[in-house]
């Protein structure tokens, strides 16, 4: 299963924010470190906020900073969230015709079954879990300064 740029990108502006302490980096500070367009992490910042995982604050003093519920969620949870629930083959046809198959195919519970086996094993890891050593003393030395 290859993740979504969105869902890989919400995980790491997750990770920055959770090594920043007291400091609120601002969403083009963010993009620059986890080196991405800013328009990319704009829209995923703005999802996260949406969630209530961040708290994005304009103006001077202003900044992004984890929510107590961002600094709990669950790693399954956030990929949950921005993969959504659907399934890992399009059996409908997405707009051509339905596979053949449907009626009777076992392939597509099987995949259903290991999208959520790949969920599940992310369901107990927490964002203090992805910033242990060595990830977190990493992701302070990229982080440039305000």
């Amino acid at each position: 299963m290859r993740l979504l740029r969105s869902t890989d990108l919400a995980l790491r502006v997750l990770m920055r924010l959770a090594v920043t302490g007291d400091s609120t980096p601002t969403t083009r500070e963010v993009a620059a470190d986890m080196d991405v367009p800013y328009t990319h992490a704009a829209k995923v910042v703005a999802e996260l906020t949406h969630r209530g995982l961040i708290t994005a604050r304009r103006g001077r003093g202003g900044g992004l900073a984890l929510t107590e519920e961002g600094r709990t969620v669950s790693v399954g949870a956030v990929v949950r969230a921005f993969e959504g629930a659907g399934d890992v083959v399009d059996c409908e046809g997405g707009g051509t015709s339905p596979c053949p198959l449907k009626a009777a195919c076992r392939l597509r519970g099987a995949l259903r079954r290991a999208q959520e086996a790949f969920y599940a094993s992310l369901d107990p890891l927490t964002l203090a879990d992805m910033v242990a050593a060595p990830t977190g003393p990493l992701l302070l030395e990229i982080t440039r300064a305000p």
